[in-house]
């Protein structure tokens, strides 16, 4: 398989051509839609829903801190939670990523470590709270080495990366829409579940590769946030083996179909920073220049991209003044008048999204 078929496969699978008509039928909310900033989920949905979209009001939706601790809306807050159980204290100091030597040294075993905080984190949040008060208040009931200083705080408080993988086993989630950041305890929340659930965990590994696949145990490590060995253990039965790009690469056997005759990609969209179709961790699949990769990833504040003829054409970026959207598209190679009118149209429903009453774009190259 060459890339332009995997990328017109995996545009099918993310749901780009825009067929759907309710975010619950989206197989990229079905694996957990993150959200971030300058509105990442809704106009993640908005390029794959036809019609209007809410998410913060859809009672279906959950937000909590999940994958690789970044908040993400959830069918079922629940069902991903078995499956952050860590394996093992392997899995639980992968998890904690940047800041596993810190929390190494605290002398526990990982996976207590994060139990000991979830605990802690149960017992504060008794009703919505503003996450810097339920920091502070479980930061008093933590052992030292579970904190540190923050200069951009200037507080000692628990470790970040520490508070996102524990709260939702405390039974906690996000709410969704609030500013500051606001914690609150689920609705009927049962006890704290430690025991490791290997379905629910592979079950993760094998939405991924269904999703952005063709794709190799490392890279599904990287999504889930812990370590290839981790996800050596959680591999699927039923997959298939493919050369990309004579790489082998692997996808659930059901999608090998899918894959060998996917519709045509000739859709246009703008998506936004951290869209799911970018989360894949073959960059250089998405994007094989080197100087273009680094436009779409920056070490800080992505970019949106454009997508265009089944590929990675652009990126764009927007400024809010009053009630006016201003944005600017950055096309790689020069672009075909009907798929600029296309990106401006996907414009439109962009600054409507986030409720500007008018807009313009700005194109470079």
């Amino acid at each position: 398989m060459d890339r332009r078929q995997v990328l017109a496969y995996r545009i099918a699978e993310h749901g780009l051509h825009r067929t759907a008509r309710d975010v619950a039928e989206l197989a990229v909310v079905r694996a957990g839609l993150q959200d971030s900033m300058r509105d990442t989920a809704l106009l993640a949905a908005v390029a794959r829903v036809e019609g209007p979209v809410s998410l913060v009001d859809d009672p279906r939706l959950v937000l909590g801190w999940t994958l690789r601790g970044a908040p993400h809306y959830h069918l079922d807050l629940a069902e991903v939670t078995r499956a952050l159980v860590p394996l093992d204290d392997a899995d639980a100091l992968a998890r904690m990523l940047w800041q596993r030597k810190e929390l190494a040294s605290t002398g526990l075993a990982a996976a207590e470590v994060v139990f000991t905080a979830a605990a802690a984190i149960r017992a504060v949040v008794k009703e919505p709270m503003p996450k810097g008060a339920v920091s502070a208040a479980v930061t008093q009931r933590l052992p030292p080495a579970f904190s540190r200083w923050c200069r951009g705080c200037d507080a000692t408080h628990i470790q970040e990366q520490l508070m996102r993988i524990a709260t939702p086993h405390a039974g906690v989630r996000l709410v969704a829409g609030a500013t500051p950041a606001t914690l609150a305890p689920l609705e009927g929340r049962g006890r704290m579940r430690r025991t490791p659930d290997v379905d629910a965990a592979t079950s993760v590994v094998e939405s991924y590769l269904r999703l952005n696949g063709p794709a190799s145990p490392g890279e599904a490590a990287e999504f889930v946030g812990t370590a290839r060995a981790v996800v050596d253990k959680t591999w699927p039965d039923d997959l298939a083996a493919v050369k990309v790009e004579g790489k082998v690469r692997y996808l659930p056997s059901s999608r090998v179909a899918a894959l060998e005759n996917p519709p045509e990609p000739e859709v246009v969209r703008l998506l936004p920073p951290w869209d799911p179709f970018v989360q894949a961790r073959d960059k250089a699949l998405l994007v094989p220049d080197p100087a273009r990769r680094k436009e779409v990833w920056k070490m800080l504040g992505n970019p949106g991209i454009l997508l265009a003829d089944g590929d990675i054409a652009g990126t764009w970026r927007t400024k809010g003044s009053g009630a006016k959207l201003t944005f600017t598209v950055t096309a790689f190679d020069p672009l075909r008048p009907q798929v600029r009118e296309e990106a401006e149209s996907e414009a439109a429903r962009v600054a409507a999204a986030r409720g500007f009453e008018k807009h313009t774009v700005t194109w470079l190259a």
